[in-house]
């Protein structure tokens, strides 16, 4: 059974905007979203959940560790 995952975090304290998380994966579970924070960064969001198979490709490349997979 492929895993699942329960929940990503992306930590708004943490994360700059770089959407390096998005390119790497290749699920197409994240997004860059539609409007900035308060420090004027598209921060990535969840638009598939459903997708993510906890291969942590995100968790890996992300140069912050502002995002974090917890499986089911």
């Amino acid at each position: 059974m492929a895993k699942k995952a329960k929940q990503i975090n992306v930590d708004p304290r943490l994360c700059k905007g770089c959407h390096i998380c998005i390119s790497v994966c290749p699920h197409g579970v994240l997004e860059k979203a539609e409007v900035v924070d308060e420090r004027g960064f598209f921060l990535p969001v969840v638009v598939d959940l459903e997708a993510c198979r906890v291969c942590g490709l995100c968790e890996i490349h992300c140069p912050d560790f502002a995002i974090s997979v917890q499986e089911e």
